[in-house]
Formats: structure tokens, C-alpha cells, sequence
């Protein structure tokens, strides 16, 4: 790969700026030669080895006319745990405790529980984030692409989602963490998902991904809301 000649004007403004432009053309240089399948795997290598993780989430639906903005903290525990708890809105809480999805929003007259491995709910694809599976066998046709902002992008379609997901589009840094999830699905519906303040291996209890229902509040075994 041929590299850009500097000029000589740039040349002359001083030790930090060259080197920050040299810092750019190899950054440049080292994410055209990454292919999906080198992406991937160290989206893998990110997440395999950590043993819990906390995040900040931000989610947007768009679709069927309607266009809804929620946020709150992710909280995932190996293995197969994960907690969304929404402060947007307030009282809503989805979470895996490794058996069960467990699906509630303050209000309900019903607390709503499925097998985990039924799950088809949009979440259940993050659960490539417990390191338990690797991402090139999780979706079908993965292509790689650079975002505008220069970020990378690794897009396919989840498997055993294909009736409901068209499109699943990853936004990854260069050592893989993943900082956003784009889904599309087949009614043209988008769901976006951006993830900041992560914190690696975080002090989580295993009983923070014990969901008790509230008083008075039925369980209904059903699959998840769409």
C-alpha cells in the first residue's frame, strides 16, 4: 500500500504535528488491511476475556410510525447473565439469568418470562457479548465497511433471527469493543443501540441477575414483546 506524501509546509509546524499525521496514515493503513473475519475475531478476543462488563446504553426504535428513546445500564456476568435497567423509562428491566428472560416494565399488570433459548427478542443477539460464542458463526454473510466518522462496521444477519432481523450492523474500534448495534428489521423497523462508560470486569453480585416479581404481580410464561 502506497502512503501519502506529506507536504513539506506540514513538515515544517512542529515534532507533534508530524507525528500526529503519521499516527493517522498508519491507523489508516492498519484498518485497510483488516479484513471482516480479522475484525471479528478480535471483537471475540475483546469480549472472550472478560469476565463481566458495565455499560451505559442508549436505544432508539424507529418503525411502524411510531419513534421511541429509552436509556439506562447494561450489566453483563459470565456466564449467559445480562441485565438491561432502564432510568428511561424508569422501572423497566429485562434480564437473563441464565435460564430465563425475564421482561417487566413499572405498571405491568403482568411480569412476562421465556427459556432462554427461545428468546427471539432484539437483545438476545448481545449475548455474543458473554464471550460464550464467536461472531462469524452468529451471523450470515458478515461484510466489513468504514463508518463515516472513520470507525469500523461489521454488518450480517443473526442466525435463527433470519424471519425477523435483516440487517445486524456492528460499530467497532479497531481493538473490538463494540460501541454501537444497528438493527433492521423485515417490517423496515430500525433499533439502534450506543454503548459508553464501559467498565471491563466490573464488581457485579450474581444476584443482581435475580429478577423477583413484584407483589401482587402475576408471571406469565409467553414469548417476549415485540
Amino acid at each position: 500500500m502506497s502512503h501519502p506524501v506529506l507536504p513539506v509546509a506540514l513538515l515544517r509546524r512542529g515534532g507533534l504535528t508530524v507525528a500526529a499525521a503519521l499516527l493517522a496514515i498508519a491507523l489508516h493503513a492498519q484498518e485497510g488491511s483488516v479484513s471482516a473475519k480479522d475484525l471479528a475475531q478480535r471483537v471475540d478476543q475483546h469480549y472472550n476475556q472478560l469476565r463481566s462488563l458495565k455499560s451505559s446504553f442508549s436505544q432508539t426504535y424507529e418503525g411502524l410510525g411510531l419513534k421511541r428513546e429509552e436509556s439506562g445500564t447494561l450489566l453483563l456476568l459470565k456466564p449467559g447473565r445480562m441485565k438491561w435497567e432502564y432510568s428511561k423509562p424508569a422501572g423497566k428491566v429485562f434480564v437473563l439469568d441464565g435460564e430465563f428472560g425475564w421482561f417487566y416494565s413499572q405498571g405491568d399488570s403482568q411480569v412476562q418470562r421465556v427459556k432462554s433459548k427461545e428468546l427471539d427478542d432484539l437483545r438476545s443477539p448481545l449475548r455474543f457479548l458473554l464471550g460464550h460464542t464467536q461472531l462469524e458463526k452468529e451471523m450470515n454473510g458478515l461484510t466489513l465497511a468504514t463508518a463515516p466518522d472513520g470507525r469500523l462496521t461489521l454488518s450480517g444477519q443473526p442466525k435463527g433471527l433470519e424471519q425477523r432481523v435483516t440487517r445486524l450492523t456492528l460499530t467497532v474500534t479497531g481493538d473490538g469493543a463494540i460501541q454501537g448495534i444497528e438493527m433492521e428489521e423485515t417490517d423496515g423497523a430500525i433499533t439502534r443501540f450506543t454503548f459508553t462508560n464501559e467498565e471491563p470486569n466490573a464488581a457485579i453480585p450474581p444476584k443482581t441477575f435475580h429478577f423477583t416479581p413484584p407483589a401482587g404481580v402475576p408471571v406469565v410464561d409467553a414469548l417476549p414483546p415485540v
